[in-house]
């Protein structure tokens, strides 16, 4: 099924007809439905709205289909909450125009732009670009090594960059650990509601207004054998978990989407990672004469960089997933006793079944709150860890590799440089 594979997209396309885009209910309930699947729950950063067949429409009855879709979109609360209008954004296409080929309408086929966008998500210019750095790096640092001895200098630069990478990591544990203050103090607050209110959602799930005892009793049944989950061939999939859940989820969404944000360029834990630096712009000023290690050191911190955001984009679909999975741990019990009802009175059977264990498991929202809490802590450490780990034995090789039998690299110097500088230039303008 799509949702297997959706969490991992980056680009999230919803093809649907021009004259139904703006008003087609199951459309904007397939997206409702997969909010949290594709922004805290993954790595989404873009949906791109394709309104098809546009091959006879005028060019302002195009701008109006587009407004309207976009004035969906913002009434749309429970995709607005995930996703911001940056994220949004809406083309058209036609098969028609598109056969014209270079003479193509841009008021009527926005296929250029949709094979433009294709062309830069592929990531082969970051890795390019990290293979590229690491290559440099490693050559400056042999080509230092062998520059001759500047005991004197390396010794009182050892020293500085130790106590540099001190206080960095000081910055980050104070940065991150404030960080997760502020989501102890909102899961409290979505506990204590979930507490308070859990019987009435529950109770809307239960007890659906629109839905007849008769028909409602295959929907429970194949909920609980399936740990709260209802997954129709048509129409919205029922999730108990989530519904139990969702003060918890709530309660942090705002908060999550600034911390840990899909593109990876504006930075997790509000930047603290990507302001983790040792300063070497600076020092190479003062310490010309080891300038090949400080540049080894200083591609060392780039890729430990952004190899630890992409840690963090994994990891951080798991803690805020924790919530809604520690729920569905806590009511499996009850899934299993509701499931081997059968015969006469079990739709009342399984009701009373899951009322009762809520009832006498309040204390699972708790427990869901301190889980992410504890992997939000664990997710720190790690950080913390790696970067101290990489950047000391980072540091030990810049300032004492032994010249010995090194080879001259300095015509391979030159020519990865040169390549370097013209991968981080293309970097340079894509920001």
């Amino acid at each position: 099924m799509w949702t297997g594979f959706v969490a991992s997209c980056s680009t999230v396309w919803i093809v649907t007809e021009m004259n139904q885009a703006a008003s087609e209910k199951e459309t904007w309930e397939i997206l409702e439905n997969a909010r949290s699947l594709l922004r805290h729950g993954g790595e989404c950063q873009q949906i791109h709205f394709i309104c098809t067949k546009s091959d006879h429409e005028k060019p302002d009855d195009l701008k109006k289909i587009k407004s309207a879709v976009m004035n969906e979109f913002k009434r749309r609360k429970l995709i607005k909450n995930h996703f911001s209008e940056d994220c949004f954004k809406v083309f058209t296409v036609s098969s028609t125009e598109f056969l014209k080929g270079e003479n193509v309408n841009p008021d009527h086929n926005e296929i250029p732009k949709l094979k433009e966008i294709l062309k830069n998500l592929n990531d082969a210019h970051s890795e390019t670009l990290n293979y590229v750095s690491g290559a440099y790096g490693i050559l400056s640092l042999i080509q230092g090594a062998r520059s001759g001895e500047v005991v004197e200098q390396k010794n009182d630069l050892y020293d500085l960059l130790e106590g540099n990478l001190s206080i960095q990591l000081n910055q980050v544990k104070k940065a991150i650990g404030k960080i997760i203050k502020a989501f102890e103090q909102r899961l409290s607050k979505g506990v204590e509601k979930s507490q308070n209110l859990c019987e009435k959602k529950l109770k809307s799930f239960l007890y659906p207004s629109k839905m007849s005892d008769r028909a409602f009793h295959g929907t429970l049944k194949s909920a609980v054998r399936n740990d709260g989950v209802q997954k129709p061939k048509k129409g919205k999939p029922k999730n108990l978990n989530m519904t139990l859940a969702s003060y918890l989820t709530e309660s942090i969404d705002e908060k999550f989407r600034k911390t840990f944000p899909n593109n990876i360029k504006c930075g997790h834990f509000n930047g603290a990672i990507d302001a983790f630096s040792l300063s070497t712009d600076s020092l190479i000023e003062k310490y010309k004469d080891v300038e090949l290690q400080l540049i080894f050191l200083q591609t060392e911190e780039n890729k430990i960089k952004a190899k630890l955001n992409k840690t963090i984009l994994t990891q951080k679909k798991l803690i805020y997933n924790s919530l809604t999975e520690t729920i569905k741990d806590n009511m499996k019990k009850c899934y299993r006793e509701a499931a081997a009802f059968e015969g006469r009175g079990t739709l009342k059977k399984m009701r009373h079944t899951i009322e009762r264990h809520v009832h006498s498991k309040k204390c699972m929202f708790e427990e869901a709150k301190n889980v992410m809490l504890e992997q939000l802590s664990d997710l720190k450490e790690t950080v913390l860890r790696t970067l101290e780990k990489t950047m000391k034995e980072s540091i030990d090789f810049s300032l004492k590799t032994e010249a010995c039998s090194l080879p001259d690299v300095s015509d391979h110097l030159q020519v990865v440089k040169k390549h370097y500088d013209e991968l981080h230039g293309g970097q340079d303008e894509k920001k």
